[in-house]
């Protein structure tokens, strides 16, 4: 089975990769910029010979912000193109969109970016943030800045929610009172912020210093932004930590009203190490404009790509099954300095680091976590998941294992990915 697996997937001399992410709609701002990342690390490998002496092919679709599209457009990658892995997705409901497509048809998905947690699939490789990895240690950094009401504001759809769900668990397991917690939702695209703006304004008015959780996403953020500014919130009263607004989404506004608002990443284009210095070069060179940015989803897909040939490698198969056996323990350069690792949970290792926005769109690092962090699929602040761990290793195999029953899968499990 493995070596017809092997001849479906690289056929012709060449190995398909395929390119899931938005290049129209409202994510477009943010996933053009991954594609591109993704053509230049399919070309970097083909200068080295590619991939068990064939040479990789890129297989671009635009699923275009409309989320079941992502299925359909998996589909065909997978069973018509034939891909041996695919590497996109941003939002969870374009990953929760195409789960059961791979799934179903056995291939692998690389996702680049932080999101809510609650989800440890076989034929998924994390390579973005778990909130462990992002949202926790960012409202740890407001606390110890004496941050004591919140305000959770966040796109309507599933990352935001669950997000700011563990996040007002946290804060109440903090001694946070529910008056001092603020949540907000607003649809994607969305561009008229006047009101809820004021709101904020009105929230922080209490006398406690306050800070603005944002997991607002996509195009919606330029006149969030611009908003704030317009009414006067500045990052020294009401500092705003985003999740989901890198140096991407900053190269198209006037930054120099959100000097001093902060971002949480495991990637900035700022860190100084020799390994990211190569990056932007080589970024620089190849996009062939000196302008273009470089972000932290992109230094995720750089991650999981060289895992994935690493794993290629070591298994001297593109056929899935092994691959995703050859996976677990394979240990990369990242770009801040360091090795990430993929753990058997399908979360990799980071470094946690938050930045303040600077007046030409970059960011300054205002903390770095000392080690590297393990993503936790599952959150421990939920009750429900608490108990859960993942373990894609024989004879585990298994990713919500609950720990109480001694059980795969189960009703905590179910309660959990709902």
């Amino acid at each position: 089975m493995m070596a017809a697996g092997a001849n479906a997937y690289a056929a012709d001399d060449t190995i398909k990769v395929g390119i899931l992410h938005s290049l129209s709609g409202t994510m477009a701002i943010s996933e053009t910029t991954l594609k591109d990342a993704m053509l230049m690390l399919i070309d970097e490998q083909n200068a080295k010979g590619g991939l068990l002496g064939k040479k990789l092919e890129a297989v671009v679709v635009d699923p275009a912000s409309d989320w079941p599209l992502f299925a359909e457009k998996a589909r065909g990658l997978i069973a018509q193109d034939k891909v041996a892995a695919v590497f996109g997705c941003w939002t969870s409901v374009s990953r929760k969109s195409v789960l059961p497509v791979f799934k179903e048809l056995d291939s692998v998905l690389f996702y680049p970016v932080q999101y809510e947690g609650e989800e440890s699939e076989r034929n998924v490789f994390y390579t973005g943030a778990a909130p462990n990895q992002q949202a926790i240690p960012a409202v740890d950094y407001l606390m110890g800045e004496g941050v004591e009401r919140w305000v959770l504001e966040g796109t309507d759809y599933v990352y935001p929610r669950t997000t700011n769900k563990i996040l007002e668990a946290y804060l109440q397991s903090k001694g946070v009172a529910p008056e001092d917690i603020k949540i907000n939702y607003t649809p994607f695209g969305f561009s008229d912020w006047q009101t809820e703006v004021a709101a904020i304004k009105e929230f922080g008015a209490s006398g406690k210093k306050t800070a603005v959780v944002s997991t607002v996403n996509g195009d919606a953020n330029v006149p969030f932004y611009k908003e704030l500014a317009n009414q006067g919130i500045t990052a020294e009263q009401t500092p705003v930590m985003a999740f989901s607004v890198g140096e991407e989404e900053l190269a198209g506004i006037d930054t120099k009203p959100l000097v001093g608002h902060l971002a949480a990443w495991n990637y900035f284009q700022s860190v100084e190490t020799p390994e990211n210095e190569a990056f932007i070069a080589k970024w620089r060179e190849f996009t062939k404009n000196d302008k273009r940015v470089t972000n932290d989803p992109m230094e995720a897909h750089y991650i999981g790509f060289n895992m994935w040939v690493k794993a290629v490698e070591k298994a001297g198969t593109v056929d899935p099954d092994a691959v995703i056996d050859a996976m677990v323990g394979v240990s990369v350069p990242n770009l801040t300095g360091g090795y990430s690792s993929m753990g058997a949970n399908h979360h990799i290792t980071k470094p946690v680091l938050i930045g303040e926005i600077q007046d030409d769109g970059q960011f300054e690092v205002v903390y770095e976590t000392p080690g590297l962090v393990l993503g936790d699929e599952w959150s421990d602040f939920l009750p429900e998941s608490k108990p859960l761990i993942a373990d894609w290793r024989a004879p585990m195999s298994c990713g919500n294992f609950n720990t109480a029953t001694g059980k795969c899968g189960g009703a905590g499990a179910q309660a959990a990915a709902n």
